[in-house]
């Protein structure tokens, strides 16, 4: 298998599309590792990860422990509660205090812009993001690119609709700039107030605030969650007005493609994202997402600590 440019994940903003590539065709041998009886293999033996997540979590905590113990890693779970930062120590201080433990790399989720990056500029560690502020989450992004690739065959050309709150959305960005990069055409939809502010630091991405436009002939339509923990007050007048205008219905799609693949990083807010019909029907691929998403954070941890296999 080849190696990746970079050291750490912290985003697909900047990512060369070779590592991109690579980072996909890995993932497909370990994809095939996850449909055996024995699904772990001794890759990341005698190497050991520490899971920082300093926001909640369910679907990427859990697929990253899974993907560690695949890999036969050693790993240790952080939890910012009841831990030396309600004392207040620094984030920094507690990462250089674990490192002193002899840990080789570091997941990290944060609520605040830019901390996978802050502390990969100040530790020895190999830094993966799992998540930052409403920055990036590249690890969603690569897992969504996957499952696309394995419903469409080659992303070049293929028309990518993502609809919903843009803005505070790190899921929407690393997709944007992932799919950009592997040749996809990608369509933004959602209410004004919950597009990106500066649209120009997208390039080649079409605006809309008209769903039935973004969908129209689209190959593959990413819904995306409210996220009203980090929104303003005021950006929306109601959830059923957002269903009304933006939710991915039946009938919305009827101008998709045929087959049109739906997506989902959950959770879901159910018939207001999306209608259960649409969730739950036979072009949903939102749980081979999730199984998905272990293949590909196996494949992210085995390649930026080195590929130490032993086959």
């Amino acid at each position: 298998m080849s190696s990746l440019s970079m050291r750490h994940l912290l985003g697909l903003r900047d990512a060369k599309p070779n590592d991109l590539r690579v980072i996909l065709d890995t993932t497909r041998s370990f994809r095939s590792i996850l449909d055996r009886p024995v699904k772990k293999v001794p890759s990341m033996r005698g190497l050991t990860v520490v899971n920082l997540f300093f926001e909640d979590s369910t679907r990427t905590r859990i697929s990253f422990e899974l993907a560690e113990k695949r890999l036969s890693a050693d790993l240790v779970n952080f939890a910012s509660s009841g831990s030396s930062l309600k004392k207040g120590e620094t984030i920094l201080d507690t990462l250089r205090n674990i490192e002193a433990m002899k840990i080789d790399l570091v997941v990290v989720r944060h609520s605040g812009t830019g901390v996978p990056a802050f502390l990969a500029k100040h530790s020895n560690a190999i830094i993966v993001n799992a998540g930052d502020g409403a920055n990036e989450h590249p690890t969603q992004a690569l897992l969504d690119m996957y499952t696309l690739e394995q419903e469409l065959g080659s992303l070049r050309g293929k028309t990518v609709c993502i609809v919903g709150d843009v803005r505070h959305s790190r899921v929407a960005r690393s997709n944007i700039w992932g799919l950009s990069a592997l040749g996809a055409k990608v369509r933004v939809c959602g209410p004004s107030t919950l597009l990106p502010k500066n649209p120009a630091e997208f390039q080649n991405v079409v605006f809309t605030t008209d769903v039935r436009h973004a969908v129209n002939n689209a190959d593959a339509v990413i819904a995306l969650r409210l996220q009203k923990e980090r929104q303003d007050d005021n950006l929306l007048p109601s959830l059923r007005e957002y269903r009304n205008f933006f939710g991915i219905t039946e009938e919305v799609l009827e101008s998709s493609k045929a087959g049109v693949k739906i997506m989902h990083p959950g959770p879901i807010n159910r018939g207001v994202e999306l209608d259960s019909t649409v969730a739950d029907g036979s072009n949903s691929v939102i749980l081979e997402q999730v199984s998905n998403g272990v293949a590909v954070r196996m494949a992210i941890l085995y390649l930026l600590s080195g590929g130490l296999a032993h086959e």
